[in-house]
C-alpha cells in the first residue's frame, strides 16, 4: 500500500514538472510556479549570454511551454489525419537534425527536447551561433527568432522577406521579450535571493 502511494505521488510530481505553466503572460508568474525554470534560464544566460527574457519569448512562441509539443498533422482529402510537416518536437520545437547538431557541438549527448533545462540551453547555444555567424545581437529577440525559424542560411538569404506572416510573428516574439524583460526586473532579485535562505 505504501509503495503504491509513493508511486502515485511520484507520478503526480513528474506530471506537474512537465505540465505547462498556468499563466504564460507574466514571466514572474511562470518562475513562481516553476522556480527550476528560472535556474535553468539563468544558467543558460551565464553560459551563452542570451538574456532570460529572449529565451522565454522564443520558447513561448514555439511551444507555449508544452514539453511534448509537435506541429499539427496535415490532413489527406481535408479530413484524414496524415503526416506531420516536420520533426520539430519539444519546448523549443527543434528538428531531429538540428538537435543532433547541437548535441555534437556541445557534447550534451544526453540532452532531451522535452527537458526544459536542455531546451533552454539549446536556445542559448543556437542564438549564440546566430550572433557569431549573422551578427544578430543576443538581445534582439525579433531578429533572433527569424534566424531561429529560417535557419542561419535562410536568414542570410533573407527568405523571411517573402513571408509577411513570419515577420509578424517575429514582432510578436519581440513584444513577448520586452514584456518579460520589464516583468523580470521586478521579480529577479527575489528569485535570486532564494539561495540566501539556504543554511550553507
Amino acid at each position: 500500500m505504501l509503495r503504491l502511494a509513493i508511486c502515485i505521488i511520484s507520478a503526480l510530481a513528474l506530471s506537474s514538472c512537465s505540465s505547462p505553466p498556468t499563466k504564460i503572460h507574466n514571466v514572474c508568474d511562470i518562475f513562481e510556479e516553476k522556480p527550476d525554470w528560472f535556474d535553468a534560464t539563468e544558467a543558460t544566460e551565464q553560459q551563452w549570454g542570451t538574456p532570460i527574457h529572449v529565451q522565454m519569448a522564443i520558447i513561448r512562441q514555439e511551444s507555449a511551454f508544452k514539453s511534448e509539443a509537435r506541429p499539427p498533422r496535415e490532413t489527406l482529402f481535408g479530413f484524414i489525419p496524415w503526416f506531420r510537416p516536420s520533426t520539430a518536437f519539444g519546448y523549443a520545437q527543434v528538428l531531429d537534425g538540428t538537435w543532433e547538431w547541437y548535441q555534437k557541438k556541445t557534447g550534451n549527448t544526453g540532452a532531451d527536447r522535452d527537458d526544459f533545462d536542455d531546451a533552454s540551453d539549446f536556445v542559448g547555444w543556437y542564438t549564440k551561433v546566430s550572433q557569431t555567424k549573422l551578427k544578430i545581437p543576443l538581445s534582439n529577440a525579433g531578429k533572433q527568432y527569424l534566424a531561429y525559424h529560417e535557419g542561419h542560411g535562410g536568414y542570410a538569404r533573407k527568405t523571411y522577406r517573402k513571408k509577411p506572416w513570419l515577420v509578424k510573428v517575429s514582432k510578436k516574439v519581440a513584444r513577448y521579450s520586452n514584456d518579460y524583460q520589464k516583468q523580470l526586473k521586478q521579480c529577479r532579485p527575489s528569485l535570486e535571493a532564494r539561495w540566501s535562505l539556504w543554511p550553507f
